[in-house]
């Protein structure tokens, strides 16, 4: 019968915590970059321009078409070093950092951009005709009618998406990052306890994930309102 063996948590909290910030660093990277690059994707979806309609298309397709872990293999292996070193010749980066951020900012723009495209179609058509009649640009109408109105409706979509990202966060160790859940695993390995500490940061996310989604729900319900 297996006895569980807790006692080499409490010294490891340091390296936990450090890889806890490495795992938020990813997650806020990935949510301010990737709601960035989304809007702009969505808009261009939404364009009357066949051409960057089918590119946008196309982009969201792809990304979405793909598993995480194999686009993180894919900018490991293959885009983001050589970039990296032809643009940075001299830096002193890490490296699999760079990459865990590109990659997720990437992948996670393809789902953002669905949430935002419809949020924006959300939004009466007698606004925009409103706005149309007192003579705005396109250009004005998306930035001061649609988008506010639209993110405020997406918001708590955008906060579960946000809390799905930082659960994917801990894929990054097929890249060697050492984010919390690779920490852990590490740390569990060197101190022949793997099983405490994998249940150590299952539980972690649990309570963390938990907390969010009752946040989120709390906040949807006062959007609804």
């Amino acid at each position: 019968m297996y006895t569980f063996d807790w006692s080499s948590i409490p010294g490891s909290l340091p390296f936990l915590w450090q890889g806890m910030l490495v795992t938020l660093q990813i997650t806020l990277v990935a949510i301010v970059v990737g709601i960035l690059l989304g809007t702009i994707i969505a808009v261009l979806r939404l364009s009357k321009n066949s051409i960057l309609s089918t590119l946008a298309a196309t982009y969201v397709t792809l990304f979405r078409s793909i598993p995480l872990v194999m686009v993180l293999l894919w900018f490991q292996l293959a885009l983001v070093p050589p970039v990296v070193h032809w643009l940075f010749p001299n830096a002193n980066f890490d490296l699999n950092l760079i990459i865990a951020f590109t990659a997720f900012a990437f992948f996670e723009a393809s789902y953002y951009a669905e949430i935002i495209r419809a949020g924006i179609e959300s939004i009466a058509k007698g606004q925009v005709m409103a706005a149309q009649a007192l003579g705005m640009t396109d250009g004005a109408l998306m930035r001061l009618v649609i988008l506010p109105q639209a993110f405020r409706r997406m918001i708590p979509l955008l906060l579960t998406q946000a809390i799905i990202l930082f659960q994917d966060s801990s894929l990054v160790y097929v890249i060697g990052l050492a984010d919390f859940f690779g920490v852990a695993k590490n740390r569990g390995d060197s101190t022949g306890s793997e099983v405490e500490f994998i249940l150590f940061a299952g539980a972690v996310y649990l309570v963390l994930c938990l907390t969010l989604s009752t946040i989120v729900r709390q906040l949807q319900k006062r959007i609804t309102i």
